[in-house]
């Protein structure tokens, strides 16, 4: 196996796993060569470049691996819980009870990137007449029609409100379809005013204390629906302790992020990144073994840093990344183009802060669910953006537009203008389809032309 941190095509980590001897008495249940997800199905595989360590490996086997585990937990009688759209909260409240696992249908959105658009479900989605005007999200739709790719959960619990308009259009195509949800509602977040009662939320935002009320009640539906279908009453201590369990993932992807962000050369591709951190989100169903997985390669990072070497040296420009991309291939060009990732805001940073302990249980989620960065203003949004900017040393910012989510319509410009007048540094939109293959050549050269406005701007410097 090779040792010096590289990106590695499929084929070679496939060679590199068949003659190495070093994955002998390592190997995990879900474990085996990368190249046999290209078997079910994962065409796109072959066209993405890969961090070339054991734990990187267990990271991609984990995540692909994922709709084995909820099938499984189906066949053992557990209770799976299908959570959507609130990114974060729900599946604490969730892993709190006995055999429950919960699970982000909404994770389906990846589906045409990794098949290839081979796959069907966008367009069942079409003749349901969610079409290419809404976002990629879409493709759960046609996975709750197909029944293919997770099994259908056995309660739905939907956030609405101030979230994503499209994504509440299509939640409500597939209850209309015959899968009943349980709708919660975020109130959009406001500053509070000068008289009224306020309180902090994590990630340095503020909420008036009605709305933290408001939506403990909306979270105490959630828990009393989750019980009648687990059986059990949830108590106190059980949901403390999970808060517990969800601040060591937390906390461990803070620690990555911190370290692969400051770190003179870079330690980890952005991709893997990305990948670590939607694993926060629900433990791509199994929390115990997430931990394990995120610390693997928190500790193979450290490593690396250590010892000072890296897969781009310190003269790669340093980015800062808005939104998540719908095709994974777009975070390979950009460290093709010379770029590095310091700094992400993938639409769930509530999902990455620690939640209070030193508050009652129900209060610390309802602040997590209002600390949603799609539950407040733009603005709220660019602050927090331009605070890691400074705090990672970032040089430049691209912001990648989801095609056809109402969020992004006029969000990416206001995060634009606030950056560009708050930190000077170049800031790109791009647009990024499910499949960015016809567009290649020229987001290669935007992103390319990026890196160099930087390296010129380091010249006058």
């Amino acid at each position: 196996m090779i040792e010096a941190p590289l990106q590695i095509s499929l084929e070679a980590w496939d060679e590199a796993y068949e003659s190495s001897g070093a994955f002998i008495g390592r190997e995990t249940c879900y474990g085996g060569s990368l190249g046999r997800h290209v078997k079910d199905g994962n065409t796109r595989l072959k066209h993405l470049l890969f961090d070339n360590s054991f734990a990187a490996l267990n990271l991609w086997n984990f995540l692909l691996t994922e709709e084995d585990r909820l099938y499984r937990a189906r066949y053992e009688g557990k209770i799976l819980v299908g959570t959507m759209k609130d990114l974060g909260t729900v599946p604490v409240i969730a892993y709190a009870f006995p055999d429950v696992v919960a699970f982000y249908p909404d994770g389906a959105w990846w589906i045409p990137c990794l098949m290839e658009a081979d796959e069907e479900l966008l367009s069942i989605a079409d003749n349901l007449g969610v079409n290419d005007s809404f976002c990629p999200v879409r493709a759960m739709l046609g996975a709750f029609v197909s029944g293919e790719h997770f099994p259908v959960p056995d309660i739905l619990v939907c956030s609405v409100g101030a979230t994503c308009d499209d994504f509440s259009a299509i939640a409500q195509r597939v209850e209309g379809l015959g899968h009943p949800l349980l709708w919660w509602e975020i109130p959009h977040r406001r500053e509070p005013g000068a008289r009224e009662a306020a309180v902090a939320l994590p990630g340095g935002t503020k909420a008036c204390v009605d709305q933290v009320e408001a939506v403990m009640v909306e979270l105490d539906r959630v828990i009393c629906a989750l019980s009648d279908k687990a059986g059990v009453k949830l108590t106190d201590s059980m949901l403390s302790e999970s808060i517990v369990h969800a601040n060591k993932v937390r906390a461990c992807l803070m620690e990555l992020r911190h370290v692969v962000f400051t770190a003179k050369t870079a330690p980890l591709p952005s991709l893997e990144l990305l990948v670590a951190e939607m694993m926060g989100l629900h433990y791509c169903s199994d929390r115990r073994e997430v931990l394990s997985v995120l610390s693997g390669l928190l500790e193979t990072v450290k490593r690396r840093v250590d010892a000072g070497v890296g897969f781009q040296g310190p003269e790669a420009v340093k980015v800062f990344w808005v939104n998540p991309v719908a095709d994974l291939r777009v975070m390979n060009m950009l460290e093709e183009s010379g770029g590095r990732i310091c700094g992400t805001e993938y639409l769930f940073t509530h999902a990455l802060d620690l939640i209070p302990t030193d508050l009652p249980a129900r209060e610390a989620l309802a602040r997590v669910a209002l600390a949603d960065p799609m539950a407040g203003s733009a603005l709220d949004r660019a602050a927090r953006i331009c605070n890691d900017i400074e705090k990672f040393k970032a040089e430049a910012v691209i912001i990648s537009r989801i095609p056809g989510a109402s969020h992004c319509a006029l969000e990416g410009e206001v995060i634009r203008e606030v950056v560009a007048a708050c930190k000077n540094v170049p800031v790109l939109e791009i647009d990024v389809p499910s499949m960015c293959d016809t567009f290649q050549e020229t987001l290669q050269t935007r992103l390319g032309a990026l890196v160099e406005t930087v390296r010129e701007q380091r010249k006058g410097r």
